[in-house]
């Protein structure tokens, strides 16, 4: 089983459909899992699920401390692919870190009760660097990076870069990286400038290519459902995937090892 995280500390990056359109893809021939961290909950809005009730999911893996995700994952639209819904009250977990110690790992260890059951599974992470990244930075194996290419969102990929070093050398083990080039709009001067000082800044860590602005990917509720993803983003999601799978094959053991171990 492979852990990826999606995560940047800027908001309106694309995290969210980066996330379903490589699941999707994922999902064609492999049994994946999409685990929300998000309290905005904006990948469990998109498969459907409503606010009220508060579903159950990524909440307890922290409060109760669920030792499996198992109970807590629901299914999809989409054949192979299964959900762990967020919920608002997610947001709250930073003062509970304070009086209930070992939260930082409580996601790796609810992966490892489900090492057996999924072959990916993708972490949406929240945009803000909180107990929520630092647990999905920790337990994945490949960290990827949405950046929309404009001079702003090249600032938030510096911050996100820089949490991952640190949580990197806390856990001992590699991270991988990689940048995802987004929202691309190659007519405007902006957007060619800022996708080549990602070249340039961080060569070999940026896919030479970049997801372009589609429309027909501004819906999540319609990648999230069963039928066919057409247009130039999702065509170049699937080329992201092949460069993703090529990145994170040189990876070490996945982090879900260590704790089955």
């Amino acid at each position: 089983m492979r852990v990826w995280a999606i995560a940047n500390q800027k908001g309106g990056v694309g995290k969210t459909t980066t996330t379903l359109c490589l699941a999707r893809n994922l999902a064609e021939d492999a049994r994946v899992l999409v685990v929300d961290l998000d309290p905005h909950a904006s990948l469990t809005r998109a498969f459907g699920v409503p606010r009220q009730p508060p579903p159950i999911g990524t909440h307890e893996v922290f409060v109760a401390q669920t030792p499996s995700l198992d109970g807590l994952s629901r299914t999809t639209a989409i054949e192979r692919l299964r959900l762990v819904a967020a919920q608002a009250a997610l947001a709250t977990l930073e003062r509970r870190s304070a009086t209930q110690p070992g939260l930082g790992m409580a996601l790796q260890r609810a992966l490892g009760g489900v090492s057996e059951l999924y072959d990916h599974v993708l972490l949406d992470c929240p945009p803000t660097l909180s107990l929520l990244m630092v647990n999905a930075l920790a337990a994945a194996d490949c960290l990827v990076v949405p950046t929309q290419t404009d001079p702003l969102a090249l600032h938030g990929l510096a911050d996100m870069l820089r949490t991952a070093d640190m949580v990197e050398r806390s856990r001992k083990r590699p991270l991988v990286r990689a940048i995802l080039p987004t929202l691309y709009d190659g007519r405007t001067g902006s957007g060619r400038q800022s996708l080549e000082h990602l070249y340039a800044g961080y060569e070999g860590l940026v896919w030479s290519e970049a997801i372009p602005v589609d429309t027909r990917l501004r819906d999540a509720r319609s990648i999230a459902g069963n039928g066919p993803l057409t247009g130039r983003g999702a065509e170049g999601y699937r080329s992201a995937l092949a460069w993703l799978r090529t990145r994170i094959a040189s990876a070490a053991p996945p982090a879900t090892a260590a704790v089955a171990a």
